[in-house]
Order: C-alpha cells, then structure tokens, then sequence
C-alpha cells in the first residue's frame, strides 16, 4: 500500500477532478473572507448574475482596516468604512455568518476561526489572506488566494490548484528558558531563507514541535508562508483534540467521538517519502530577533549583524541597502539598540498565550520612558479573557494600553502606524519596508523578547531581565 504524508492524505480526498498535465479540481471545506480582498469577488458574482453556492461553509469578519480604539464609533477613514460596510452588506445579501465589529466573536479571521472550533482537522481552509497558513496547525490543509480565487470559491465551493511538493522540518529537543514557538520559526527561516520552502506545503515534525500548544503551533504554522511555502502543517494529537472539545463548532457527543477517531488517522505514514527534509536542534535555539527587511534577516539577540564577508555584487548591494534601510552596520551587535515602539498582537502572536507572557514578563516592572507600547488581542474573546485574568491591570500598571481587537500595526492599513525613521519591535510577521507605516523600521520577535524590550527600552535578551 501507498506511504502517504498527512499533506498526501488531505489533499487526495478533496480533488474532485484532476487536469491531465494540469491543475486539480480542489474541494474547500471552509472559507474565511473579510472586508479587504472579498468586495471585488462579490462585485463579480453579482455581474455574473451567480450567488454563494454553499454560504454556510464560508465565514466573515473585518480585520485588517478597522481601528483599534472607539471601535463604537463611526470609523472615520473613508475607505475603510466603505469596506466594512460592504462587508456587512454582502454577508447579509448572501447569508454569510458575519462576526461584526462589537459583536461577542469579532476579531482577526485567523485568530477566531481556531477558537470557535470552525478550523478542525482534515479540513481544507482557503482565504483572501496569505497566512491562512495559521489554521494548517490543526492538521488542515490552509492557504491564501487571490480575489479572483475567493470569487471562484464564492460560486464552485472549489478551485483550480496544482499540488505542491512536501517538506518536512523537524525539531527535536527541548527548548531552552525564555524561547518559544516565534523564536523557532524566526530560527528556521534564517536558517533557510526568505524562499527556502518555495513551493512546498511544510510538515512540521519532531518532539519539540509536539511539546508545543495549539497557540504556539500556530505561530509556527503562520509564519510558513515567510519562507516561501505554500502553507504549513502539524499532524492533531491530543493537544488538537484538547483545545477543540466543547467549542462552539467543534463536534458534540457521539459525533465527537467520531471525528477525534477519524481525526488519530491523520498523520504521515512511517516511510513516507517527502521531497525534501531539514532536521534542527531545539537546544540551538535561543530568542531571536530580525535585523533586515525580510524575515529571513534574523539572528540570535546576542549575535553581532552579519558582516559582507563572502558577499558579492547584487547580494552584497542588496544587504547594505537593507541595513541602511534599518539605520543598522555591518557586523555591529544589535542588543543594545535604542527601540521607539513595540507591538505585541496580529494573526501571529495576538491570541490569549501571549498576552498572558507579557503580562506575567512585566508584572511588578514599568515600562521604559522612551517606549510607546501597543498590546492588541486577536479577538473580543481575548480581550475579555485579558480582563477576566486580571492581565489588563497588571499591564496598565506597567504602563501599558490594551487596545481593541484587530490587525492593528501589523500592516499599514489602518490608523495604527509606526512613524517614519521610528524602531519597532514586533510580534507581527513580516518586516519589509513600511510594512508598518512609510519609513517604519521592523524587528521581529517573540513576544517574551517585546516585553524584555519594553521595559529596557533598547533591545534585550528576555532571560537577562529580571
């Protein structure tokens, strides 16, 4: 019989129809939309005069443009408004669940699709959004599209999608004090680069990888697309089963029982053969922190940035006007840089876990004078587990703000921007120029690492702040 991997399995029994030589015809289980990449798609349906052929298999929320703060109030940027309305407006024409601004369930559409329990095991999740790859942490197949993608879910319930090739990545050990799952993942992309997985759907694997919750799994699985892939995967175990019981979509009762028995199959077969495999140390890792303007520029805090020696022509042009993007030299520490703001939330670090870290981090500390600190939860079910916890007043405190649910300064599509010339340490995913704002300069890092940074105020080592 077939050595199938988890990606194989999944992928096999959702292809309605393979292309000779061409593309297969996929089957979408669940269809998350929200108010940036959707209207066009719903623009086009109507045109066509076609509807939402399975409504129910689709879920919305706006993320991306809304403001984090008076969020009872009218938004005042223009455009976004719009877009949120459109979004409003299309749900209701084609009775799509719509999770609203205020409403007990809104938050980004990577953050409350896994704490619902509509993300689950097997399934095949596609969105207007390239880290959909978060949900793939369930062991899903998840990954972004295009608008004209979101529009062919819209009507088919499928899309036209050639199979990618396997990578699997282990991680064995145990991780060190003070490293988490953003610490792995910033790990491993340095270690392959920006475009080391291009073309690959990853399979996480190893001991270390298993250790970890379903929160800090998806942090792992978020940031796949940072290196290139396709999106990302872990095999469900019973951290998966643990963390979906008594959700609100999750299974009940006897069907329950029934999806967690079908759920256990879902994991490589022994022998499977992947395409390419990386195998790591988890006692190689420690807190990590970019440098550059891609992901793939990362190095360990207490590292020096990388000198030019060995660089030629374009690589060596290219790096130096990555550094001189940064303000930042080659070969000069990077602990030890004055920071301006730092930012703890987005569909990669924004979920309960991490506001908790830093909570715990800063507890009895203030924050440095020179810090301008934004905590954003994921979700209002994050807010109020912050509030319930008592992890909104430790905060406070410490002199810090939580603000409301949303993308917030993860990308400069809202009013949460990062002034030009201005340093930012982040928890957010990406790091290209003016990601967070024109002129904003991006650090990534763990949330454990921002906290470390704010209360010094200059970049840190997390386990040499007490």
């Amino acid at each position: 019989m077939e050595k199938k991997t988890l990606f194989d399995k999944i992928w096999d029994a959702h292809v309605v129809r393979s292309v000779p030589h061409g593309p297969d015809v996929f089957f979408i289980d669940k269809h998350f939309i929200h108010e940036v990449t959707s209207p066009v798609a719903f623009l086009n349906l109507e045109k066509r005069g076609v509807g939402v052929l399975y409504p129910e298999r689709t879920v919305a929320t706006p993320d991306h443009n809304v403001p984090t703060i008076d969020q009872d109030k009218t938004i005042k940027d223009k455009l976004s408004r719009m877009q949120v309305e459109r979004l409003r407006e299309n749900c209701e024409r084609h009775n799509i669940e719509l999770h609203d601004l205020g409403s007990a369930h809104h938050g980004i559409v990577h953050v409350i699709g896994p704490e619902l329990g509509i993300t689950q095991p097997g399934m095949t999740i596609v969105c207007g959004d390239s880290h959909t790859s978060t949900h793939g942490a369930f062991g899903a197949i998840a990954f972004g599209i295009g608008t004209s993608e979101v529009e062919m879910v819209f009507a088919t319930q499928c899309i036209m999608q050639v199979k990618a090739k396997k990578m699997r990545i282990t991680v064995d050990g145990e991780l060190g004090k003070g490293v988490s799952s953003k610490d792995i993942i910033l790990y491993i992309i340095a270690k392959i680069s920006a475009a080391g997985a291009t073309g690959y759907f990853v399979e996480y694997a190893g001991s270390a990888i298993r250790a970890l919750s379903m929160e800090a799994r998806m942090t792992i699985c978020n940031m796949s697309i940072e290196m290139g892939a396709r999106g990302g995967l872990i095999a469900p175990d019973e951290t998966t089963f643990n963390y979906l019981k008594g959700k609100r979509y999750s299974p009940k009762g006897e069907e329950w029982e029934k999806a967690v028995a079908e759920w256990r199959n879902l994991q490589t077969d022994e022998g499977a053969v992947f395409d390419k495999e990386y195998q790591f140390d988890a006692a190689d890792i420690e807190p990590m922190i970019t440098y550059g303007t891609n992901p793939g520029m990362g190095i360990k805090v207490k590292e020096n940035i990388p000198s030019t020696d060995g660089m030629e022509g374009s690589n060596k042009k290219s790096y130096l006007k990555s550094l001189d993007y940064m303000g930042f030299a080659p070969g000069e520490p990077i602990k030890g840089k004055k920071v301006d703001y730092v930012f703890v939330g987005s569909c990669t670090n924004g979920r309960i876990e991490d506001i908790r870290e830093v909570a715990n981090f800063v507890k009895g500390k203030k924050k440095a004078d020179n810090i301008t600190a934004w905590i954003v939860p994921g979700s209002r079910e994050v807010e109020k587990l912050a509030h319930e916890e008592g992890l909104v007043q430790i905060l406070e405190e410490a002199g810090f703000k939580l603000r409301q649910p949303g993308c917030s300064a993860c990308l400069a599509m809202n009013d949460d921007k990062i002034p030009s010339g201005m340093y930012a340490v982040s928890t957010s995913n990406r790091n290209f120029e003016g990601r967070q704002g024109p002129g904003a300069r991006t650090l990534l890092a763990s949330p454990l690492t921002v906290a470390a940074v704010a209360v010094t105020g200059e970049i840190s080592d997390p386990r040499e702040v007490f």
